[in-house]
């Protein structure tokens, strides 16, 4: 079994989820609210058989990959990583050869040339005077622009393609940087048009990345580098190249957000200050910062500081075998307004920050009515998990204490409990079950082998490529399959495919270019395989709808939503009825 198999194969899809979405039982499966759209009826399933997800809101769907690719904004590489670490599966790792060295060395090169680039044009180019208006109003100095080494980028599709490529940079280390993007046709452009630029250190100063805020309204407001050989967003951290002596000195780490919530702190005088560049503080950034400190606050705003505090407290807590805390700003606000109107404010804020189990405590019960049995079973439901992974047996002791008194149920009871939950193994436990949420065992991994021997034969057989088949990206639902068809689809040749994608891919890329298959009618067999994984999308898809249908019909019986709701319905039977007539098969109305 592949690594990517053994990681799937050890994480529980429900588990996963539940992490993020209260779930409950619907039918044979599992059901919620979209963490992707807002609704107020729940349009989003979980399914145990197939380990799989799928929302009708957004009409998308896939593998537990895939929900935490979306979900914290990853690429396939980054989520492998975090589901590896939380599965205990170690990621193979190969020693570095001297030209990969040298390669790396060259990307270095590149991104400190287009760090100075970038920064001279804000300096200096008329068109970055919208880029210089903004950080004026933002209050940053001279200095502080450039100590930071603020950029701009123009508003031209290879302006920073063509002076990279006269002194001396080639189109394919520019690809490898992610400084330029590749179109279906093979030509590139420049990634950053139009943006204020952030350059992105590492530990060592040198530049591994970039992030990037548009200058309108625009959506995305920020943009980073993608996956690079230099740069993991899930292991990077901004300004820990202008932080790391601060953080020693002072023995304390404090995580924000965003680019231009560490610049005001670091202006203002607080250089202890790093940011997660917003997407979710990652066990591999907590494990970075506990070289230099083993103290930590997460400043963040009140809803992220909950999901934090929630998901992740513990793990943090293991790693740097510490307290972690956390900064409660005020209601609307985050560190760079805290910082710009009262910086004795953030002072104080810093020194009440609470410790992060006493913080989840706090949120757990918020809501609770903790005079009643049922939320008091809540309430231990809700942080009895929690304390159970406490690899501190003193700080374990401490945290069942205290819930048995919020609860006021004896020690011995809550004890027996912890016990119990001990037990169970990790990947099983629900952190923040609701009433109904089921908890399910990890099942045997669905065969994709029809989508496999599809990926082989165009893998193996270039020419085919020209065949238009109307092979579609939804057909494949194993994300590491999604990505070599994404790849396929935009490069020219094994190589640039393999180029293009994470390096926790290649074994699986080489599998299917080894896989054996019959040497003929390959025109015939690409056919069939492409009608045969549309014929599984659609059958999927309208048992899915059926199941929802019943639901719906159960809950709510006739009238304008179910009518609604049936033609919604229509169209995977439509499709249906098309692909069984081509195959010269009879076709028959699926059971309502």
């Amino acid at each position: 079994m592949s690594v990517i198999g053994e990681v799937k194969q050890r994480t529980d899809i429900v588990a996963v989820v539940s992490q993020y979405v209260a779930l409950k039982k619907a039918g044979g499966n599992l059901t919620g609210l979209c963490p992707f759209h807002n609704e107020k009826n729940p349009s989003f399933f979980v399914y145990l058989e197939q380990q799989s997800w799928h929302c009708f809101g957004c009409n998308t769907g896939g593998d537990v990959l895939s929900f935490i690719m979306k979900k914290e904004s990853m690429d396939f590489g980054e989520a492998l990583r975090l589901l590896a670490q939380k599965a205990g599966v170690t990621l193979p790792s190969r020693p570095e050869r001297e030209e990969e060295k040298k390669g790396k060395e060259r990307l270095y090169q590149v991104n400190e040339a287009t760090a100075r680039y970038f920064h001279d044009q804000l300096r200096d180019s008329p068109t970055g005077e919208k880029a210089r208006s903004y950080l004026a109003s933002r209050r940053f100095s001279q200095k502080t622009v450039a100590d930071f080494q603020l950029g701009f980028s123009l508003n031209r599709w290879d302006a920073l393609k063509q002076h990279l490529l006269e002194i001396g940079y080639t189109d394919d280390e520019l690809l490898t940087a992610g400084l330029v993007v590749a179109t279906e046709d093979g030509k590139t452009h420049d990634r950053f048009r139009n943006k204020l630029m952030f350059p992105i250190r590492d530990n060592r100063k040198h530049v591994i990345g970039f992030g990037a805020r548009v200058l309108d309204d625009s959506l995305p407001k920020y943009v980073n580098s993608p996956q690079t050989p230099l740069f993991d967003k899930s292991g990077s951290l901004y300004a820990i190249d202008l932080t790391a002596t601060d953080i020693r000195q002072q023995n304390l780490a404090v995580i924000v957000e965003g680019y231009i919530d560490v610049i005001t702190a670091h202006q203002s005088g607080f250089n202890n200050v790093v940011a997660s560049m917003g997407t979710s503080v990652t066990e591999r950034q907590v494990s970075s910062l506990k070289k230099l400190t083993k103290n930590m606050t997460l400043a963040l705003d009140a809803d992220a500081a909950g999901e934090e505090a929630m998901l992740r407290v513990v793990s943090y807590e293991n790693i740097i075998e510490g307290e972690i805390k956390v900064m409660i700003l005020p209601k609307g606000k985050d560190p760079d307004d805290v910082i710009k109107e009262d910086t004795d404010k953030w002072r104080k804020l810093a020194v009440e920050a609470l410790p992060i189990m006493d913080y989840t405590f706090n949120m757990a019960v918020a809501e609770l009515d903790l005079a009643t049995a049922r939320d008091k079973s809540l309430a231990v439901a809700k942080l009895l998990p929690t304390i159970a992974e406490m690899k501190d047996a003193v700080r374990q002791i401490h945290y069942l204490q205290k819930l048995a008194r919020l609860v006021n149920i004896s020690e011995r009871t809550i004890e027996a409990e912890l016990n119990r939950i001990k037990r169970i193994p990790e990947r099983r436990r629900i952190r923040t079950p609701e009433p109904q949420t089921v908890i399910s065992t990890p099942r045997p991994l669905l065969s994709s082998r029809l989508e496999e021997n599809c990926l082989a034969l165009l893998l193996q057989h270039p020419e085919l490529k020209k065949s238009d088949k109307k092979l579609a990206l939804e057909y494949f639902k194993s994300s590491e399959n999604r990505e070599i068809f994404m790849a396929w689809q935009q490069s020219a040749g094994l190589p640039a495919i393999r180029k293009k994608l994470d390096a926790s891919i290649h074994e699986h890329l080489d599998s299917l270019i080894n896989h054996s298959l019959p040497s003929d009618r390959k025109e015939q067999r690409y056919t069939e395989y492409v009608q045969r994984l549309k014929e599984n999308h659609l059958k999927n898809l309208e048992a899915e709808r059926a199941e929802i249908f019943a639901l719906e019909a159960a809950s709510r019986g006739t009238g304008a939503d179910l009518t609604k709701l049936e033609k919604e319905g229509i169209e995977p039977s439509i499709q249906l009825k098309e692909v069984f007539t081509q195959k010269g098969q009879k076709w028959s109305e699926p059971r309502r």
